[in-house]
């Protein structure tokens, strides 16, 4: 035990973390009145939009600049609440289709590592928001935290409404059975009518890690797939992936999609990032990228990993390392368009925080070198990438330069 806790402590300290992150999973549902954790979407006539929290109240707001200025931000929660907006855990926002904006976040409750999932919706191009909702059924004061949201874009599920989270539902009905369970699980909920309501959450898979984001992405029929860190035999934290059933009574079918075999016990808080592969009859498969501890004490088997995973056969190719781990590299994140892939994600140097990136035009399969693409002191967001027509951009929310959303172009 006590050569566990020396490795945990090492651990932390090389990736940035601290012991009482990893160790109390409560820290990343606390509200702050200055939240770095934001999401941004662009809707179809190129207006950003952004979700934030501040003050246990969730705002959204849009620019038709490109981010220099933003409309005043309109209130979307009737009360405070103890809202999860860092790291891992921020509020979600997205477009759909037909142009409504849809939200998503969690409100932390008494109970340690207790929380809901809340959902609200606008239908009229965000000058109002519709009265917040819990997404889930279950209202008992257990686990549902680190939501995911999704809308389908294209294909026979266009305008349909996912989330995810992670629920400790099964685990504490194992308990009361006295029977063994690891980690968590993986719910999720689906709106068929553009968010108006949720059918009754189903369970995606048992045994994920407790405190990892879930990362989305979509096949070109619009079904919905998800990746998280899943426990697996002997507490390996690797990933799992699974397409969310679109059919009644269709089981999930979870196949592993990292083979890392990193031995932790204990949640990293750092969840991985996914993307289609291809589009239309030219798809194949996923671009995933993730962070894996390794096995040794010193963390000098640590890094950053990305991989193309065919959506078939559910065979990924060998992982390819990147990011300076010196540079506590991680939090990646993807964007692909066609052949076009960009991979970011965030690095600290000399006490200042910057985002390095690389790009393939090849599907993934070969990658240009590394760049510095933005840099910023004190504290800082994770990256987020998003697409805008034909152009890929980066968006950086930092405390010294405030949002940070550049045009790459590699």
């Amino acid at each position: 035990m006590k050569k566990l806790q020396i490795f945990l402590l090492i651990f932390l300290a090389v990736v940035g973390l601290s012991a009482q992150q990893s160790i109390a999973h409560d820290n990343h549902a606390k509200s702050q009145s200055n939240s770095m954790g934001i999401s941004l979407a662009f809707d179809a006539h190129g207006s950003l939009w952004r979700v934030v929290e501040n003050n246990g109240l969730i705002f959204v707001s849009s620019s038709r600049d490109l981010g220099e200025t933003f409309s005043p931000p309109v209130q979307v929660t009737l009360n405070i609440q103890k809202i999860a907006a860092d790291g891992e855990a921020r509020p979600k926002i997205a477009i759909g289709p037909e142009g409504n904006i849809y939200l998503t976040w969690t409100e932390a409750l008494k109970k340690p590592f207790t929380g809901y999932i809340w959902f609200s919706r606008s239908i009229d191009g965000g000058k109002s928001f519709e009265k917040p909702m819990i997404a889930h059924t279950d209202r008992a004061e257990i686990t549902h935290r680190f939501d995911a949201l999704n809308v389908a874009k294209t294909g026979d599920a266009k305008g349909k409404v996912t989330v995810t989270w992670v629920d400790k539902r099964d685990l504490i009905a194992a308990k009361s059975a006295a029977k063994p369970y690891e980690g968590a699980a993986i719910y999720y909920a689906v709106s068929n009518n553009q968010g108006a309501s949720f059918l009754p959450e189903q369970k995606l898979a048992d045994s994920s890690c407790e405190c990892c984001r879930i990362a989305l992405t979509n096949k070109p029929d619009g079904s919905v797939v998800a990746m998280w860190r899943h426990v697996f035999e002997g507490s390996e934290r690797d990933h799992m992936m699974a397409e969310i059933p679109t059919q009644p009574n269709q089981a999930p079918a979870p196949k592993r999609a990292t083979f890392g075999r990193w031995k932790i016990d204990g949640c990293p808080h750092h969840g991985a990032a996914l993307a289609t592969g291809g589009e239309d009859k030219d798809w194949w498969g996923y671009h995933m990228a993730w962070f894996d501890g390794g096995n040794d004490e010193a963390g000098k088997d640590a890094s950053l990993f990305y991989a193309r995973m065919d959506g078939e056969a559910w065979v990924s190719s060998p992982p390819k390392k990147f990011g300076k781990h010196s540079n506590q590299a991680g939090h990646p994140a993807l964007l692909s368009r066609g052949d076009n892939v960009w991979l970011v994600w965030r690095e600290i140097e000399n006490k200042n925080n910057k985002i390095v990136g690389m790009f393939s035009d090849d599907g993934g399969r070969s990658w240009g070198a590394p760049k510095e693409l933005a840099t910023s002191a004190g504290k800082t967001d994770y990256p987020i990438l998003l697409a805008k027509d034909n152009q890929a951009y980066l968006g950086w929310n930092t405390e010294k330069d405030g949002l940070i959303l550049k045009g790459l172009s590699f």
